[in-house]
């Protein structure tokens, strides 16, 4: 089922609001062999600026973070453990780094399976959502109910850090 592509606008927003507001939209990606695949996004993780102790850019600006640093629509890609690379969009306005960690889509739970199944890797750091060829989202007007739960393995952040309820998922 095609919906629209999400607009600029739609990233703009604080990352609890974009967040949930994901779940449940596809996933448009340009595959190895030259075709698209379209996933529904199943799971999300919201990370919330500088106060936020689980969020990278909590540590000030880097090469790195800088991506998270710019208005929102953009891809964060970095990669942990010496194997993943993981899929974030910014969200908000710049100087506010926030981003949404895409952790499971339709049939690829876990945020390392789906990168590598589907052949994202550092070549998508800092790519634009609203005009990309090879990665965007679309609204194809499914509205699931969303649980919300405590985000997975921040529990370097703190107590309160970790449970806070913003994972959210189908």
């Amino acid at each position: 089922m095609k919906g629209f592509r999400l607009p600029a606008e739609f990233y703009l927003h604080d990352v609890l609001i974009v967040a949930p507001e994901l779940v449940g939209k596809d996933m448009i990606i340009k595959l190895h062999d030259g075709t698209y695949g379209r996933f529904m996004v199943t799971e999300v993780e919201a990370y919330r600026g500088l106060e936020d102790k689980a969020c990278h850019a909590s540590k000030g600006r880097t090469v790195r973070t800088e991506i998270m640093f710019h208005q929102g629509g953009s891809l964060y890609v970095y990669f942990i453990y010496g194997m993943y690379w993981m899929l974030n969009i910014v969200t908000g306005q710049e100087n506010a780094p926030q981003a949404v960690l895409i952790r499971g889509v339709q049939s690829l739970p876990g945020p390392g399976r789906l990168t590598k199944a589907l052949g994202i890797n550092g070549s998508y750091y800092g790519e634009d959502l609203t005009v990309s060829d090879r990665v965007w989202f679309e609204d194809v007007g499914f509205r699931p109910d969303i649980l919300t739960g405590e985000r997975i393995g921040v529990d370097y952040a703190g107590e309160y850090w970790r449970s806070r309820p913003w994972r959210f998922f189908i």
